[in-house]
């Protein structure tokens, strides 16, 4: 589906996009931001884009995601648990000191 909007560039080169497009994308978050990749063809692309908080950026690292795949497969495969709270993963712990 494509939905064409015109949105008017300011004297100093901002533009406001429609509030139906920001809520729908999440751009009325806080910190929300866009990228802007402008192609070859003078194509300008806006992609909604979310920042990630310096502390949580090493779990996107490449290794991290690496191992979050891994595990998410180890468990489709049957061979792990999930556990419902903390307590009940410090319970399954403590019954394997048993």
């Amino acid at each position: 589906m494509s939905t064409i909007h015109y949105v008017t560039v300011q004297a100093k080169g901002t533009i406001s996009l429609p509030a139906a497009v920001r809520r729908r994308l999440h751009l009325d978050e806080p910190g929300a931001q866009l990228e802007l990749v402008e192609r070859d063809d003078s194509v300008l692309e806006l992609r909604p884009t979310l920042p990630v908080p310096a502390d949580q950026r090493w779990f996107w690292s490449e290794r991290w995601q690496a191992m979050e795949r891994e595990a998410e497969e180890q468990y489709a495969r049957g061979e792990g648990r999930m556990h419902g709270s903390t307590g009940e993963f410090a319970d399954f712990i403590d019954s394997l000191d048993a």
